[in-house]
């Protein structure tokens, strides 16, 4: 009703309209991802059997390779435990490896256990960091519940927080925490992970805030932020050689509004975490499927690792069109 209530005096906008350069290139892309040879490579078969133990206990059967190589079979084809188990198995028959493949309890045992998500390398020189938060919903009592009972129990979810190349649209980082936890305090876990020299961190305005921007200080001193200031921002009176990197975003954004601002910051590209964000939830699921907390930060990584390579397969060449002025 808002957007349409003064429809005859508002300007009427035309919807921005891209085209795809590279159709041939992405459309092969996206058919080799459900190629199973992408998603088992000739280096996960060679590190298959775990190595020997140096410490006591049991010797282990599988690798952490070979755990992660099932865990991203299963997130990428979205198949239950069983039938991802029962893939793996007909897959090495019909080439004829001499390979025992993990039953599915056993991936979902070693899945709390993994130490860490093998990634790909990141792309090359400094990077432009783009950091945002979604939600994802768990395991729990579905609708059915509550229209049986009468009750319904309060919503339960987990934040994913992702930092983003926004050159290569490729995930660098990744975070798994509770509904309660704020977005500021995920940003140093976040550039902890990104191992290479950071250009510039860009976040939308629950990123707000000194403590922020004390972080990615520590980080380097030569990382520009592009945090837009609250409107209800004091505005300095004329910062000086002093003056904070916040204040100097506030002044700036008072003397030439808040899309001068965005001109000059770039933070206009803030828009491709989002776009990330809305391909993880349609490629990889909007749900977790692990009921225990270890569980959900394996299978948080593993989705960030799956996305990536699909991404790494085909990613499209989108120009905007320039409409002719009539």
């Amino acid at each position: 009703m808002p957007n349409k209530f003064n429809a005859e005096r508002r300007h009427h906008i035309p919807t921005m309209q891209f085209k795809v350069t590279n159709w041939a290139t992405y459309e092969a892309g996206l058919r080799r991802r459900g190629s199973l040879t992408l998603w088992i490579t000739e280096g996960a078969i060679d590190a298959w059997i775990a190595a020997p133990r140096s410490t006591p206990g049991r010797q282990a059967t599988y690798s952490d390779s070979a755990i992660q190589t099932c865990l991203m079979l299963r997130t990428a084809f979205k198949l239950p435990p069983r039938k991802a188990e029962g893939l793996m198995t007909s897959l090495v028959e019909l080439i004829g490896w001499e390979l025992a493949v993990p039953d599915h309890t056993t991936v979902s045992r070693r899945e709390i256990k993994l130490p860490s998500i093998a990634r790909a390398a990141l792309p090359h020189g400094p990077l432009h960091v783009v950091i945002d938060s979604t939600g994802l919903k768990i395991y729990g009592a579905g609708q059915w519940l509550a229209d049986k009972h009468g009750r319904r129990a309060p919503r339960q979810y987990r934040k994913l927080h992702l930092a983003v190349d926004a050159d290569s649209g490729q995930i660098v980082a990744v975070t798994l925490t509770g509904q309660d936890v704020d977005d500021p305090s995920q940003v140093a876990p976040l550039i902890e992970q990104i191992p290479g020299e950071i250009e510039q961190v860009t976040a939308d305005g629950a990123y707000d805030g000194e403590p922020t921007y004390a972080t990615i200080a520590a980080r380097s001193a030569d990382i520009s932020v592009a945090i837009p200031p609250r409107a209800t921002s004091t505005i300095p009176p004329d910062p000086g050689m002093d003056a904070s990197r916040r204040d100097v975003h506030v002044h700036t954004a008072a003397a030439l509004g808040r899309l001068g601002w965005q001109e000059v910051t770039g933070y206009g590209r803030r828009a491709l975490v989002e776009t990330t964000m809305g391909r993880y939830k349609a490629l990889i699921g909007s749900r977790l499927r692990a009921r225990h907390d270890a569980g959900r930060h394996t299978e948080a990584a593993v989705g960030a690792v799956v996305l990536n390579r699909m991404l790494a397969a085909g990613r499209p060449n989108s120009v905007r069109i320039v409409r002719e002025a009539a």
